[in-house]
C-alpha cells in the first residue's frame, strides 16, 4: 500500500461528517483498505460506520473478528447474559448481529488472519465459564498476518 491510499484513509477516519465517510466505506473495493480503516476506528464514534464497513461486501472475516474485539466482544464470550441485560441498545445490537455473522461464516473473503488479544489464561477461562465457545473466537483466524499501520 503506497503512502497516497494511507493518507486517503486516514483523512477519511479523521473526517468529521459520517454521511461522506460512509459513503467513502461503501464505495471501497479493497479489502485491505477496510481492514485497516476498521483497526484505526475510535468507537467512541459510534456504531453507523462500522456497520457500513460490515455491509461492505469486501469486508474480510478478520476484519470483522477484529471489529468485535475491539468493540468490546470479549463481554459476550464471558456472558451473554451480560450482554442480553446491558442499557447500550446500539452497542448490544451491533455485538449480536456481529457475533451471529461470524458463526454463519457470512463473510465472502478471508484474506487476513486475526489473532484475538487473549492470554492463555483468559482462553482457559473462557472456556471454562462456556466450554461451547466456537474456536474461531480464541484462536487465530485464517489468512494471511499483515502489518496493520497506525494512522
Amino acid at each position: 500500500m503506497n503512502s497516497e491510499e494511507l493518507q486517503k484513509i486516514k483523512n477519511l477516519l479523521y473526517s468529521k461528517h459520517s454521511s461522506s465517510i460512509i459513503a467513502e466505506i461503501k464505495k471501497m473495493n479493497s479489502t485491505l483498505h477496510l481492514h485497516i480503516y476498521a483497526a484505526n476506528y475510535n468507537w467512541n464514534s459510534g456504531f453507523e460506520v462500522p456497520k457500513a464497513i460490515l455491509d461492505n461486501e469486501n469486508c474480510d472475516f478478520g476484519t470483522g473478528l477484529l471489529m468485535f474485539y475491539h468493540a468490546d466482544g470479549y463481554r459476550m464470550l464471558e456472558s451473554t447474559d451480560a450482554v442480553f441485560h446491558s442499557s447500550l441498545g446500539e452497542w448490544k445490537e451491533f455485538i449480536n448481529n456481529l457475533y451471529e455473522r461470524i458463526l454463519d461464516n457470512s463473510f465472502h473473503n478471508k484474506k487476513f488472519s486475526f489473532t484475538p488479544p487473549l492470554t492463555k489464561v483468559q482462553i482457559f477461562k473462557l472456556s471454562k465459564l462456556n466450554p461451547s465457545i466456537p474456536d474461531i473466537f480464541l484462536y487465530k483466524s485464517p489468512g494471511d498476518d499483515i502489518e496493520i499501520p497506525v494512522l
